[in-house]
């Protein structure tokens, strides 16, 4: 069965404008439900997770600086968000829903995340809406745990991960892949393991042309037990915050290659939702529940 992680304080209160959509989290697991894609059965709820898995990633005194709301006025500033308690509660839920959906990727073979994807977090700094790296969390758990030994991170987001790509930097037991927009944040870009920028506007076609053609040679190189799929859907041409020109349907397809080659090759998968900045929410919503669709198509 597929298991997704949900918890009401994904959708944190914003200042009225704000241009990060968090009416997402609240649509979308709504949209699954009412449509009859997912029942209840396929959610769970996620808690605060363990202090020592996150500290197995993050620095021990930016994490400490965090969770005591102690950081500079310009490290806060960094993160887009008022930095508020609840805000750490709800990155510290995020991480943990992408923990347990390991574990429940390992037994499945997939699970979801209704949030997280937050690729922008250093081991020692927040960035761009990102406290705490969920799925750089989730694979140091996996191996602490002796559930996984060589990993795979695919970033499909319209931004590099960055912050994974640190804090992987120096360890080849996580191979690191991010194909993103070429002039898109972040400016100053990091080295993944593979790096892959797009050129402006670049559409369907091309796109899927590279990834179809990297992503299997990357099985063959990397021979990953485990994969972490992070699914932005700000690869749209209607995105406000992405440079790329991908359809809907290109979007679609995109997830379902991933899905089918993981599901073929008998790898589990834990996806992250990453982001999603189109004007119609709408729009960001459909893009999102697709990839839970064909996820049910595809492990049902």
């Amino acid at each position: 069965m597929l298991k997704i992680a949900f918890h009401p304080i994904y959708k944190h209160h914003l200042p009225n404008g704000h241009r990060f959509p968090m009416l997402k989290y609240e649509l979308l697991p709504q949209q699954l439900l009412h449509e009859g894609s997912c029942s209840p059965n396929n959610f769970f709820e996620p808690s605060l997770p363990n202090d020592k898995h996150i500290l197995a990633v993050h620095d021990e005194s930016y994490y400490r600086d965090l969770i005591n709301l102690d950081l500079d006025k310009s490290a806060a500033r960094k993160i887009g968000f008022p930095l508020s308690e609840e805000l750490i509660e709800r990155e510290r839920v995020i991480a943990d829903g992408t923990i347990k959906g390991c574990e429940f990727a390992l037994e499945h073979g997939v699970a979801m995340n209704i949030a997280g994807g937050t690729h922008h977090a250093y081991s020692n700094r927040a960035e761009a809406f990102c406290l705490l790296n969920d799925q750089a969390i989730g694979a140091r758990y996996l191996q602490q745990h002796h559930l996984a030994k060589k990993i795979l991170i695919v970033d499909l987001d319209v931004h590099q991960g960055n912050g994974t790509a640190e804090i992987f930097q120096d360890d080849p037991s996580v191979y690191t892949f991010s194909m993103h927009g070429k002039g898109n944040y972040p400016f100053k870009k990091e080295t993944s393991d593979l790096d892959i920028p797009l050129e402006k506007d670049t559409t369907d076609e091309t796109y899927l042309s590279l990834l179809k053609k990297t992503l299997p040679e990357l099985l063959d190189i990397v021979r990953p037990d485990f994969i972490f799929y992070l699914c932005g859907v700000d690869v749209l041409a209607s995105d406000k915050l992405g440079t790329l020109a991908m359809s809907l349907e290109g979007c679609k397809e995109r997830d379902r290659y991933v899905l089918q080659t993981c599901f073929d090759a008998k790898i589990p998968v834990q996806c992250s939702m990453g982001g999603g900045y189109s004007p119609d929410i709408k729009i960001i919503v459909e893009a999102h529940a697709n990839t839970f669709r064909l996820a049910q198509d595809i492990y049902a």
